[in-house]
């Protein structure tokens, strides 16, 4: 922790499809080096996790999505409140933590905020508004959603993100967490394309042309709204705290 950019990073990945993917390619480019961590490598085992790393080997942490849920913590006991606990030891020593999606509600839950299920999933790109009373500093996107649940954020944190179904960015330090899916790009949509059936889909009411299709129109956009959004954190979130 004695430079202003981290040099290692851990990414927390839940399942083998769920890593850092364009996040982990900025922070390459930015001279991190990053590692990754899969908590339960099949899919069909869900409680079947392996051990946690020490957090405080890494100056970064980085816990991404899941297609698990926080309000159905049996399924994951084996592994899930050890995470819990680990990322807020790791907060409350100033570990910088970008949590993505499921990683953002694990963020809130540590803190002291609340995981509850969504009124309306989102799933497909979405344009995110500022926070009332704030400015979002990432731009209106088009973001990915894929989300069936929504976090309040810990008391204390600053909501700068919405859509009108769930906060989408909040911080809290050097902690922030999004709803949305900044890493992705379409080979990472097309691989949780291939574990969602159609049935599925069509109870979200889209389609998987579609979701291709936008995810093909929105590819490079999001490549470089991604990378923003890496350099924001480690330039403006992370840099300024390791000064003070």
């Amino acid at each position: 922790m004695n430079t202003l950019r981290p040099s290692t990073a851990l990414v927390i990945a839940h399942e083998q499809d769920c890593g850092g993917c364009e996040i982990e390619t900025r922070l390459i480019e930015r001279g991190v080096t990053v590692e990754t961590h899969i908590v339960t490598p099949d899919v069909a085992r869900p409680n079947d996790a392996t051990e946690f790393p020490d957090l405080s080997d890494y100056d970064l942490v980085l816990p991404m999505g899941s297609i698990r849920s926080l309000t159905n913590k049996a399924a994951i006991d084996s592994w899930i409140h050890r995470e819990l606990d680990l990322l807020r030891e790791a907060h409350g020593v100033g570990t910088p933590i970008l949590g993505i999606c499921f990683g953002g509600q694990l963020l809130a839950e540590a803190l002291g905020g609340t995981v509850e299920t969504a009124p309306e999933p989102e799933v497909g790109w979405y344009e995110i508004e500022p926070a009332p009373g704030t400015g979002n500093p990432l731009g209106p996107g088009p973001w990915m959603e894929w989300h069936h649940d929504r976090f309040e954020p810990p008391p204390g944190a600053e909501a700068l993100a919405v859509t009108d179904g769930a906060v989408q960015l909040f911080r809290v330090g050097t902690t922030v967490g999004t709803q949305f899916h900044p890493e992705v790009n379409l080979a990472q949509v097309k691989l949780w394309l291939d574990g969602a059936d159609d049935s599925y889909l069509a109870g979200l009411g889209v389609t998987r042309e579609q979701l291709v299709a936008d995810s093909t129109a929105n590819e490079a956009a999001n490549i470089e709204q991604c990378h923003r959004l890496v350099d924001w954190y480690l330039d403006d979130i992370v840099s300024p705290a390791r000064r003070a």
